[in-house]
């Protein structure tokens, strides 16, 4: 590899030694931008538009372009762009992956390329990590774009959207200081889910994103549709959205019943089970495999003599996921209670998911063992992966201060080229060697020891824990030493913003999971401070990081390290790691316990080994490769999916937008299936206006594609679970996939057909009336849908059409009856 890149050249370097050129013009036409006044600064957008609908491409004013946003940056934020993030900008343009250093003013980069693109009129999407990084980014960002006329959406969870609003200016310069952290809602006005995909940039999170596409997609109205398209996206942290969350696709449920007492009975027959004889755990699948043994026993509690038969089949299934929930799945680790609710934790941010749900009963098998009430199981309506959702764009960017490792990945999945841009500053951060214990209980007490020496010294140290369970154990130590803390869970994303944010002044301690604070700069001395408070935390030797175990990833330890020595800033990073850790325990091997083992080590002792560090960065990446195969087998089975749900989507919207050609189409087709029919549809056809017989028609077509396409998800996921057998005889289960889905496709489609055929021919409807008076647009509608019945509410902005007589119980959540 690096004969081949003293021959061809480093691309990397060739693409910033290519960027480096027209940071040049850039900075030639910085003096003539100073020179112009607000109003003809503000007249450039106009002319830029005017220029790209005269032909000219974005290349074409590129230069120009970021030309005007580094002087309006200055003018409203009171940030001018460096010529490395001017190079980040071009990188984004470019539809690359911009790998900038933590502190490297990211979300400030953004604005070039968000700028650039937002004025070809087609939407802009900048994705976050979570909800208050979308709403913080607006705000402070949305000053820059608002200079220029350019309107700026966010959307959050379904009953809050926001649109920037210009005004406020009694506020600005707070703004300017702390709205690296803090929001500012004076700039953010309640607004519909539509305005805010309609604005010229919209700011989101991916599942939100992502939910809303899947609901357009079963959406009953064309009013109900809330996105314009695919065009452009800068995804923030784009390797904690696009590898750490895509072994989850999106799914959007509906109820199913739920079998009466099913999971209560599972849940007691797992809990009388032993491990090793009566089922196996493994721990790298995170599977349990029951024995003979535990099927007699399981048998015998349930009172059924096999198990197996085709009647008690299904009780298979959910024996073996109540044993998941005891076994694989822990409190505080995987998921937390909180009331009566069981809220899933990201195993990689530590983020809770709340409204996200296991599906295949697992979550009902939660519910039981926790002794909460059980809700019911649902029915996939939609899904999509977030690897075929991002596909649609038609540029693809993102920018993360750690990318390159996963750069194979980011290539093979999305085609997507990482450039890793320099940094503003030398980095004068001390990366130490990791120190390594025998037992956790050594570790963490040793960790306590050395949080307690930093604090009295008056340095502030940042500790990253992998989940909420060891948070609070980290908190318990600490606090029986008398050591003054805080822990963030990445529940209140605001507040812990704020918090974080101030992690930097002198004798702060914070504890927090992977994602807490994530997007938010840790500046020495807090934010704001004085030359004095950054000097004085400077001369402590910065803030320490302290990592108490390793991931499964090393790009989220190189996160961590990160928060450390920001701008050039000092700071020093050390990983304290115990043998009983998950990844030395499941993937180091013997090897490291032998080598521990023969230097004799006393419990309390720890070793600094560059070759078990090694090690121990091999362990990361035979994880990262088995995560790697997991995301892909998502990706391979839902590849097979993604054609046939393209196809169907498709033709889905121009049935309910209207589109001539493909209902003639379908009415060929219906017309066709057999004489009664059509005789019986032709007479309901003449019994109606042409527009009543339309709405009939795509109410009636919708309604069938739905159910059928619902019915094809379940099978084709039974069809998935069932294919892995078929690997017994010698057969590919992926290609075995592909034929049967290919079949169940095209059966699903000569079904659509009849099914549509009868109902149309059968549905009950009563022709308009011939009254006179009758004027209004009810009296245009057929019996079976009367406009009058619905009525339009309001909350927080959003605007939704309900039958009146549910009036009673919106009210009650707090929605308002719309004048």
């Amino acid at each position: 590899m690096n004969l081949l890149q003293g021959i061809f050249g480093d691309e990397n370097r060739r693409r910033l030694k290519e960027a480096s050129k027209t940071v040049e013009a850039i900075n030639a036409l910085e003096p003539s931008m100073q020179a112009l006044d607000d109003a003809a600064l503000k007249a450039k957008t106009p002319e830029f538009k005017d220029r790209l609908a005269a032909g000219e491409t974005l290349d074409d004013i590129l230069v120009e372009a970021f030309a005007v946003v580094r002087e309006t940056a200055v003018r409203t934020l009171g940030q001018r762009h460096y010529d490395v993030q001017l190079i980040g900008g071009m990188m984004l343009h470019r539809g690359y992956i911009a790998e900038m250093r933590t502190g490297e003013g990211k979300t400030l980069v953004s604005t070039l390329a968000v700028y650039l693109n937002a004025l070809a009129g087609k939407g802009v999407h900048v994705v976050t990590v979570n909800d208050y990084l979308a709403r913080r980014d607006a705000q402070w960002m949305g000053q820059v774009f608002a200079f220029h006329g350019l309107s700026v959406g966010v959307i959050n969870d379904q009953n809050h959207s926001y649109l920037y609003d210009a005004g406020h200016q009694e506020v600005d310069e707070e703004r300017d200081e702390l709205g690296s952290f803090r929001i500012f809602y004076e700039f953010l006005k309640p607004g519909t889910r539509r305005q805010a995909y309609e604005a010229d940039i919209t700011y989101g999170t991916n599942s939100q994103f992502g939910f809303d596409y899947l609901r357009d997609h079963t959406a009953q109205n064309p009013r109900q549709v809330v996105q314009r398209g695919h065009h452009y996206v800068v995804i923030d942290e784009v390797d904690s959205v696009l590898i750490d969350e895509a072994r989850v696709p999106l799914i959007l449920s509906t109820a199913s019943d739920n079998p009466e007492g099913l999971y209560q009975a599972m849940d007691a027959v797992a809990k009388s089970l032993n491990e090793e004889s009566d089922y196996t755990v493994d721990e790298k699948l995170r599977a349990v495999s029951i024995t003979d043994a535990g099927i007699e026993k399981a048998e015998k509690a349930l009172k059924i003599k096999n198990i197996y038969t085709e009647e008690n089949i299904k009780l298979v299934h959910h024996l073996e996921t109540a044993l998941r929930a005891r076994a694989v799945f822990q409190r505080d680790r995987d998921y937390v209670v909180q009331g009566t609710e069981v809220i899933i934790v990201d195993q990689f941010t530590g983020r809770l998911q709340e409204g996200r749900r296991y599906s295949d009963g697992l979550h009902q098998a939660l519910e039981a063992k926790e002794r909460v009430p059980i809700k019911q199981e649902s029915k996939t309506m939609a899904s999509i992966t977030y690897q075929n959702y991002f596909k649609f764009y038609d540029t693809l960017s993102g920018m993360t201060g750690t990318a390159k490792s996963s750069e194979e990945e980011f290539q093979k999945v999305y085609g997507l080229d990482v450039v890793v841009i320099p940094t503003h500053r030398p980095i004068q951060r001390i990366d130490q060697v990791d120190l390594i214990y025998q037992t956790e209980e050594a570790k963490f007490k040793a960790i306590a020891e050395k949080v307690k020496e930093k604090q009295r010294a008056g340095q502030p140290v940042l500790v990253g824990t992998v989940s909420v369970e060891k948070n609070e154990l980290l908190s318990a130590y600490l606090t029986q030493m008398g050591v003054p803390h805080q822990v963030l869970n990445a529940k209140n994303h605001e507040k812990e913003g704020e918090i974080i944010a101030q992690a930097g002044k002198p004798g702060s301690v914070v504890i927090a999971t992977n994602m807490a604070g994530r997007g938010v700069d840790i500046k020495l001395g807090g934010n704001p401070a004085t030359h004095e408070q950054e000097d004085e935390v400077r001369s402590l030797g910065g803030l320490f990081v302290l990592g108490t175990e390793r991931h499964d990833a090393r790009r989220i330890d190189d996160q961590l390290r990160g928060r450390s020595g920001r701008q050039g800033d000092v700071g020093e990073t050390q990983f304290y790691v115990s043998l009983e850790d998950p990844i030395m325990r499941i993937f180091g091997g013997d090897r490291i316990k032998k080598i521990v083992g023969t230097l004799g080590l006393g419990a309390d002792e720890a070793i600094q080994n560059k070759m078990i560090s090694r090690q121990l960065e091999n362990a990361q990446t035979k994880v990262e490769g088995f995560h790697f195969d997991g995301r892909k087998a998502v990706l391979d089975y839902d590849n097979v999916l993604s054609y046939q749900r393209d196809t169907v989507y498709e033709r889905r919207q121009k049935i309910l937008f209207g589109d001539e050609s493909t209902i003639a189409e379908i009415e060929q087709d219906i017309m066709s299936v057999n004489d009664e029919l059509s005789a019986k549809i032709k007479e309901k056809r003449d019994a109606l206006t042409p527009e009543q017989y339309r709405e009939v028609f795509t109410r009636i077509a919708l309604y069938v594609m739905d159910t059928l396409w619902m019915q094809h998800l379940q099978v084709m996921d039974y069809t998935r679970q069932s294919v892995n057998l078929r690997a017994y005889g010698q057969r590919d289960p992926l290609v075995e996939y592909k034929k049967e889905g290919l079949r169940l496709y095209q059966e699903m489609g000569n079904t659509f057909t009849g099914r549509l055929a009868e109902l149309l021919a059968n549905v009950e409807v009563k022709p308009p009336s011939a009254t006179k008076n009758e004027t209004d647009a009810s009296a245009n509608t057929p019996a079976f849908e009367k406009k009058s019945d619905t009525i339009e509410i309001i909350k927080d902005g959003e605007v939704r059409r309900i039958k009146e007589k549910k009036l009673d119980d919106y009210l009650a959540a707090g929605w308002e009856r719309r004048q």
